[in-house]
């Protein structure tokens, strides 16, 4: 039978309540009868030690609460509202959002939206360098495409289509991805096509290079007439014949690889002439280095670097003969944008929103 509740009972610990009760602590165990109605008769039974009897009651004492757990019949203080529990940091309000200022390309975007409106895009001619690895290799440091870049800088592009190891048959075929023909924009006022120092490999040594003179000297001649099509006259090509080739220099160069000498600086002086006469027939102008640096029997080794490609002399050497050729052709050109000590103070768009010709 169930007996009142003693002090002891309502104020001890419940630590060590789960199902063994010890000295001065009190066993809490849900109770299992129900009432007429289905509610739990008695919802809680605690059995006390110091008293040895049990008692019922409606809930579990105040000292069960979760953050008042201790051992006996020691209690922790009561807690105000608001009160941080013990081991948890004390809430903080959320700071009120600050609001940012727009990042600088933003508020940027629509003054430059509205300066470009004002004028249209400003068009930078070009002279497209169209060839081998002769071409290729010209806008490395002292290259002759380098220097020419340089010549023309604030004027107009020099862009570099070089294809080491190409030779026309293939050079025929994706001229035609280079250029659009009928986009006035794309046109480029000066066009170079040198190509002949792999045409002239040897067929028996290095056939997959090789083509023969005649093919040769037309596909030079289908290149400049899709050019004409394109909307370049033939006036705006300049060709250029292969270099002579250094065959000492060179045959070491095969070795190395694993093979025969490949080529012959006699026939390389038959493609030379082949494109002479191409040039000659389309009426464009030519630049014959086989013929220019052999010269006066002058010794073209230091021209060329391994016997085939150039040294730093030999860009030198092409630069100063090409360029008489590319300046007539670029001359009438005018400096892009005025110069800084041009531009008007106050309102520089006066200034920088023109053609953009300035002499």
């Amino acid at each position: 039978m169930l007996g009142p509740v003693s002090d002891d009972c309502l104020v001890s610990g419940g630590s060590r309540a789960r199902g063994r009760a010890g000295r001065g602590a009190c066993a809490r165990v849900p109770a299992r009868g129900r009432g007429t109605d289905g509610s739990c008769a008695v919802p809680y039974i605690h059995f006390c030690s110091s008293c040895s009897s049990w008692a019922a009651a409606a809930g579990p004492p105040a000292a069960q609460a979760p953050w008042a757990r201790g051992r006996g019949s020691r209690r922790r203080p009561e807690m105000r509202p608001g009160t941080p529990r013990p081991g948890k940091p004390h809430p903080r309000k959320a700071p009120v959002p600050r609001p940012r200022p727009a990042p600088l390309f933003r508020r940027g975007t629509m003054a430059l939206s509205e300066v470009a409106a004002g004028a249209g895009p400003l068009r930078w001619p070009r002279v497209l360098l169209f060839g081998d690895s002769i071409t290729q290799f010209s806008f490395q440091h002292g290259g002759w495409g380098a220097a020419l870049a340089d010549r023309l800088v604030r004027r107009c592009d020099v862009v570099n289509r070089g294809f080491s190891g190409y030779n026309t048959r293939w050079a025929k075929i994706i001229l035609p991805r280079l250029i659009k023909v009928g986009d006035s924009w794309d046109k480029p006022v000066a066009v170079t096509i040198f190509f002949g120092a792999n045409d002239s490999a040897l067929e028996e040594e290095n056939r997959k290079q090789h083509v023969p003179l005649a093919e040769y000297a037309a596909n030079l001649a289908g290149m400049v007439r899709f050019l004409a099509s394109a909307g370049v006259p033939e006036e705006h090509v300049v060709l250029v014949a292969p270099p002579p080739l250094w065959e000492p220099a060179w045959e070491k160069e095969c070795t190395a690889q694993g093979h025969k000498l490949n080529r012959l600086n006699a026939v390389v002086g038959d493609y030379a002439s082949a494109c002479v006469q191409v040039a000659q027939e389309c009426g464009t102008d030519v630049l014959d280095l086989w013929t220019l640096m052999q010269k006066d029997n002058q010794d073209f080794s230091t021209y060329l670097s391994d016997g085939l490609h150039l040294s730093p002399k030999g860009n030198e050497f092409l630069f100063s003969h090409l360029w008489p050729l590319i300046e007539k052709r670029v001359s009438s050109l005018p400096l892009l944008l005025p110069y800084w000590k041009e531009v008007a103070e106050a309102k520089p768009e006066l200034s920088l929103l023109g053609d953009g010709d300035h002499e």
